[in-house]
């Protein structure tokens, strides 16, 4: 799939075509079920998964019990890579929203490849960064700002990482239930409802069957507090 249309600030996108041809061809690839967990908190491995044709989610287990939505993956985006990178247990559960392809890159092979390509190691480093700062983000907002503020800083992330442009607007194909919206949001599902129906009834965003829609982006960037 070295020629699939990978979203924009994905992994396998900022890489050069050649460059990511070498990393393609490295992965073993394997189809995965919906529901398939691909990768265990607290398990001792460390190779790499690249997501060739996929949707899954990052879940973190809590003291209660419960699992914590952390983020998604898309098609083209690298998981597992701090494994592998310092030989420690996963951090996080790993599972298939749908039926999904993926590459198994053992990390012998991955440590070599960026040996090889170090403008690959540089992406890596900043693909790495941006999730840091992702999470540092998400941190400070659920003390500082409201649900509807945190909803719309959440849904500018998404469209600004993986949006497509269209006439309608900025496209994100991810499909997320409510309760993951919240979840992400860190919001009770029905206080992230009611933000969401604001911002659609003020025209900002649309729902889509598999994903959404902003419809005006400079007003989303207003409600999410964004400067410049």
């Amino acid at each position: 799939m070295d020629n699939a249309p990978w979203l924009p600030g994905t992994f396998l996108a900022r890489l050069q075509p050649s460059t990511r041809k070498r990393l393609l061809s490295a992965g073993v690839r394997r189809s995965v079920k919906e529901a398939q967990v691909m990768i265990h908190e607290g398990a001792e491995e460390s190779y790499v998964v690249l997501l060739d044709d996929a949707l899954v989610k990052v879940t973190a287990a809590l003291t209660d019990g419960r699992h914590a939505l952390l983020s998604i993956r898309v098609s083209g985006d690298v998981i597992g890579e701090i494994s592998a990178l310092n030989e420690t247990p996963r951090t996080a559960t790993v599972t298939a929203c749908r039926p999904s392809v993926i590459r198994v890159v053992h990390r012998n092979e991955f440590m070599a490849f960026l040996r090889d390509y170090p403008d690959a190691a540089l992406t890596v480093a900043g693909i790495i960064a941006d999730r840091l700062r992702w999470a540092n983000r998400r941190r400070i907002d659920f003390t500082a700002y409201t649900v509807r503020v945190r909803l719309a800083r959440v849904l500018w992330e998404l469209a600004a990482a993986y949006g497509r442009r269209s006439p309608q607007g900025i496209v994100v194909d991810i499909r997320l239930t409510q309760d993951e919206m919240a979840t992400l949001c860190g919001a009770a599902q029905v206080s992230a409802q009611k933000a969401l129906s604001g911002l659609r009834a003020d025209g900002i965003v649309a729902i889509r069957y598999r994903g959404f829609v902003v419809r005006d982006s400079e007003a989303l960037r207003s409600v999410a507090k964004f400067n410049g």
